[in-house]
């Protein structure tokens, strides 16, 4: 598949200076990036984000560590197969193959989002290669008893909802500007790059998948739930934002009830800590990568 066909004219190179790199997985191209040398850090993104969430943490980190972003299939500059199933557990199995084939060992995950789940189910199955865990706001258990969640489904499986995603690109246009607790912490040039990915209705299938499956791949979310408990004994590094729209400080409350070698940092933002608490977060993942 010629590299070609992905480049975006689009992607701001002075905030995101990165060479592009591709792996052919079997659903199709997956863009990362790989900056420096040293333990790896592997960061996982959620929606309606991509790697260019990582690229201060990239450009801090990669002076000690070895740092890979990925952007899942359908965001970012990756590939956007015709025909994905878009869920949770497809993006996970993605990832786990991108694991094994760049034979990744001693990993930091890096979570946010429903990379959360994405990354942790591919965590779980490749525990033997993974070092440590930081996680954003997220969550990883079931999800359909959950009033919030329930309301925010039955608007997506409307013809309503369905309109807003592919017609408005409401998650990334509206949804995103939400989980910023300061606005200004979202200058329209940041914001541009997270708008950019999705032109179109076809473009914009795999932010709608994504969010049927908030409930929609709820038994599945348990499922990893009561598989973690490999991962749960190696260390933790909770980084929240407490002013989060989307994810309440419950969900906190569960993580760190679950994790036994967890630390947690809470701090007076949204949900996108890494956008409005960026050096903060870098500063505490230098000194957990330090421990």
């Amino acid at each position: 598949m010629n590299i070609a066909e992905f480049s975006k004219s689009w992607v701001n190179t002075n905030l995101y200076p990165f060479e592009s790199k591709y792996l052919n997985l079997a659903a199709g191209n997956m863009h990362y990036v790989e900056e420096g040398t040293g333990e790896t850090i592997l960061f996982v993104h959620g929606t309606p984000t991509w790697s260019f969430l990582y690229r201060n943490f990239i450009k801090e980190l990669s002076k000690n560590y070895h740092c890979i972003a990925i952007d899942h299939l359908g965001f970012g500059l990756s590939e956007s197969p015709k025909s994905i199933p878009g869920t949770p557990e497809w993006h996970s199995a993605n990832l786990g193959e991108f694991i094994k084939k760049l034979d990744l060992q001693d990993i930091t995950l890096v979570l946010h989002d429903f990379g959360g789940p994405i990354g942790l189910a591919a965590g779980i199955q490749n525990s033997e290669r993974i070092k440590k865990v930081v996680l954003f706001n997220s969550w990883l258990w079931a999800t359909e008893q959950e009033r919030e969640a329930q309301k925010i489904d039955k608007i997506i499986n409307s013809w309503l909802g369905r309109f807003l995603y592919l017609n408005m690109n409401f998650s990334p246009n509206i949804l995103l500007k939400k989980g910023f607790s300061n606005k200004k912490n979202l200058p329209k040039k940041v914001h541009q790059q997270y708008l950019k990915p999705f032109p179109n209705k076809n473009s914009r299938i795999p932010l709608l998948n994504l969010a049927k499956s908030l409930v929609g791949s709820s038994k599945w979310y348990q499922e990893q739930w009561e598989q973690l408990h490999g991962l749960a004994k190696k260390d933790w590094l909770i980084l929240w934002g407490i002013n989060d729209s989307f994810l309440n400080l419950t969900y906190l409350e569960k993580w760190e009830q679950r994790l036994i070698n967890s630390t947690t940092k809470k701090f007076d933002c949204g949900h996108f800590v890494q956008e409005e608490k960026t050096i903060e977060s870098i500063q505490e993942i230098e000194i957990f990568m330090k421990k």
